[in-house]
Order: C-alpha cells, then structure tokens, then sequence
C-alpha cells in the first residue's frame, strides 16, 4: 500500500538528551528531519546533547544513535550568529553520564513482597530488573564532516532557503519554510546538515560521531520552535555546563521541567575539552512535551541559586538478621509462641483452681 510508503517527516528539538533514552518516535531534537526518498526510514533511538555557555560563546555538542534504512537524512539548525563546526568527541557523553549517575542508596521492608518467600513462585535465575547572497541566502560555508555534510548558511527569505536546501541536497519538508521565519526575521543564521555514510549505497545505522556547533551569544538559548512541527511528543534531554547552575525561563508549552543532577564538578578528559579546566557548574534537564504544537518559544536559560542535587535510586531489601532470616518471620513466630505459651498457662492455671464448693463439709 502507498499509505505505508509516505516520506516520514521527523521534527525534533535541539540538544536532546534523552539524558534517558529516547525511543521513536519521541525524537529531540531543535531541527527539522526527513527520508528524501518515499521507501525509505529513519528512526533515532537516542539523542544526547551538551552545552557549554562563558558568558559569551555557546558551543553545543549532539550524538544521534538511528536506525532504518535510509541513505540520507537532513536537519537544520537556526544559530544566533555565525557558527563554527566540527566533529565532536564519542567519549564526552559517556564521561558526563559518570559525573551525573544517581546516587545509589539501600532501604529495608518489614512484611515480604511478591517475590519474596512465601509469595516466592519463580525458582528461577532471578534475572530482569524492575530515550545573503543571491536570491536571500548566502553560503559562509561547506564542508564535509565524518557522515556529515555541513553548509553554514544565512538568509532574509525563508522561502528562498527552503529552496536552496532542497536544491542541493538537503531534503526538509515544505512546512518547515514557514517555521523558520521568526529566525528570518531575527537574522539569525542556520546550520544545515545532510547526514550520508562515507560508502555507497550504506544505510544510516547506530551511533554517529558527535558534532560540535559553536557560536558568540550573549545568553544561553537553544532553539525549540521548530519541534512544534511535530506529530508525536517530544522528549528533551540536556547537559549544560556553566559558571552557574542554569534552568529554562518557562516551560515554553511543555511539561515543568525536571532538574535531574545540579553540582560543581572538576572537568577532565572530554568534559575538560568541551568546558575547559577550570571547575564549572553541571546541570542535568529533562522535559516532556505532550503536546508539541503548543512550544511557542525557544529555550532561554537563566542562573539559579547553585543548589546541587543528585537523585537518588533505592534499592529495596527485606531486612533480614543472621543467614537471612526474615525479622517478619522471628517477629511472627515469636508472637505466636508467645501467644502459644499464654494460652497454655491460662489452661494449666484453669485445670488447678478448685471446683465450686470443693472441701466444704455438710453439717450433718
């Protein structure tokens, strides 16, 4: 059927992170994206971004991990002035997961639980566990980055920078042009970028290199419009690094968001390539949008009072004393001997006492 061969369209909001997973089709990402062909797919199965803000430059650092079968894939991301892009680090999202894992912690029950012995039924192994120029758009720039073809772009028209995308490669839906005019307007610039493996005929598969977009700003923002676009809700995970712990303005048409690590941290190793050396203040966020087609704004983040946080994951444990015996169990059984030997003694204590009338003598 044509019906299951339509082009899929994915807009999704900048500098996801899933911090979490995110599965599709709950994509994030600030930036429009689509198969160029009708017989082909795309999904991205996570999304991780990183910002860090001095005050004066925002660098931004994104990973996708994808799957389908398609052999091209474009986005585009609006910037508030000329960027500069490279190819990021793999090892950067691994090294912030480290810094910001949850605290694990241990807490006991008293009464057992479903899974717990008598209520115990799988003798099993116990595994299981309870993401311008000519014709209004100029060209700053184009190059090729690891599977990434990169055009850095201005433009005054947005219906001229839709075409010229679409005229040299870059695939994006006819709806996102309108989209784009508050950037227009705005003059802001945009990063453009086809995703294409480096061999013929290879389709986009796991995880692709980080790439690293940088940019003078005089505030932290990240752009969210263009994610009203889309069709399904939309999941937001960011890591951002500044001199102060950092949090959105508004929720911008979604749910509150959730502040999941806040700390001061010493980078090293390829933190310290994205912040520098210097410590910095680390803040995790996680935001849903139930709703996309309500975002009505970009991103714009402010300081905060440096409280930290880190969540906390518990793990549930009967409490036990000695080989593991159950203290619901002693408990129990100590009551039921106590009330064993109670009643025991009411009984011994009834057969002793002297019938009604004993050992008084007629007077006969």
């Amino acid at each position: 059927m044509r019906g299951t061969h339509r082009i899929l369209t994915t807009i999704v909001a900048l500098l996801a992170l899933q911090l979490g997973s995110l599965v599709a089709p709950a994509y994030a990402c600030g930036c429009g994206a689509m198969i160029p062909t009708k017989d082909q797919r795309i999904g991205v199965d996570r999304e991780e971004s990183a910002v860090h803000w001095d005050g004066r430059t925002e660098t931004v650092v994104m990973r996708f991990n994808v799957h389908g079968d398609a052999e091209h894939a474009a986005w585009i991301m609006p910037v508030p002035s000329r960027a500069g892009v490279t190819l990021g680090d793999p090892e950067l999202f691994d090294s912030l997961d480290r810094l910001t894992e949850p605290e694990q912690r241990e807490r006991t029950y008293f009464w057992p639980r479903a899974g717990d012995w008598p209520f115990d039924t799988d003798y099993g192994d116990g595994a299981g566990a309870p993401p311008p120029g000519a014709g209004g758009v100029g060209v700053v720039g184009r190059e090729r980055l690891g599977p990434f073809d990169v055009a850095r772009l201005t433009a005054t028209d947005p219906d001229a920078l839709g075409d010229w995308l679409r005229t040299n490669g870059f695939e994006l839906p006819e709806r996102l042009t309108g989209a784009l005019q508050p950037y227009v307007e705005r003059r802001w610039e945009y990063v453009a970028v086809r995703l294409a493996p480096a061999q013929k005929d290879a389709v986009l598969q796991g995880e692709l290199t980080p790439l690293r977009i940088s940019f003078a700003s005089p505030e932290l923002v990240y752009p969210m419009r263009l994610s009203r676009l889309a069709k399904t809700s939309q999941s937001l995970g960011l890591y951002i690094l500044a001199e102060h712990r950092m949090e959105p303005r508004s929720p911008i048409g979604g749910d509150a968001p959730e502040v999941t690590f806040a700390g001061r941290i010493e980078p090293e190793g390829p933190v310290a390539g994205l912040a520098g050396n210097q410590p910095v203040r680390l803040t995790v966020l996680e935001q849903e949008f139930p709703h996309p087609e309500r975002i009505d704004d970009d991103h714009h983040l402010r300081a905060v009072a440096d409280t930290p946080y880190r969540r906390v994951e518990y793990t549930d444990r009967l409490l036990t004393v000695g080989d593991g015996i159950p203290v619901w169990l002693l408990t129990a059984g100590g009551g039921l001997l106590l009330a064993a030997l109670a009643t025991l003694l009411v009984v011994r204590a009834t057969r002793r006492r002297p019938a009604a009338g004993a050992g008084v003598r007629s007077a006969a």
